[in-house]
């Protein structure tokens, strides 16, 4: 059983690690904009200042044995974390379009923070 305030941490890493995985996915396909090297350059500073706090994350949950096993599609409207903790496995399921929409007011916030320093 995880605890409300590793569900908390654990549902920032869930947010943290799908927006690094989505930059990562569109950092690939960039390569094809003809402003690519602007949008680069954007990507690169965003993963810059999310990775730091993914790693933290993740080794914190780590220390107390709570981990991310993989990401399922169910359908078109949601999405399953299977969460391995030291007791049992916890499958956790997200709406997909409030995750996207939680990634995506994320990667403002932290790209707005980046830009204005």
């Amino acid at each position: 059983m995880i605890n409300l305030l590793d569900r908390h941490a654990l549902h920032k890493l869930v947010v943290l690690e799908l927006a690094v995985r989505s930059l990562q996915h569109d950092y690939v396909q960039l390569e094809t904009l003809k402003m690519h090297k602007l949008y680069t350059t954007w990507t690169e500073l965003l993963l810059k200042h999310l990775y730091p706090a993914y790693t933290t994350q993740k080794r914190q949950l780590a220390q107390k044995q709570i981990r991310i096993v993989r990401w399922r599609k169910v359908d078109l409207y949601f999405s399953e974390v299977l969460i391995a903790t030291a007791g049992e496995d916890i499958v956790l399921r997200y709406a997909n379009q409030a995750i996207k929409t939680e990634v995506e007011e994320l990667l403002m916030q932290r790209f707005l923070s980046s830009i204005a320093q």
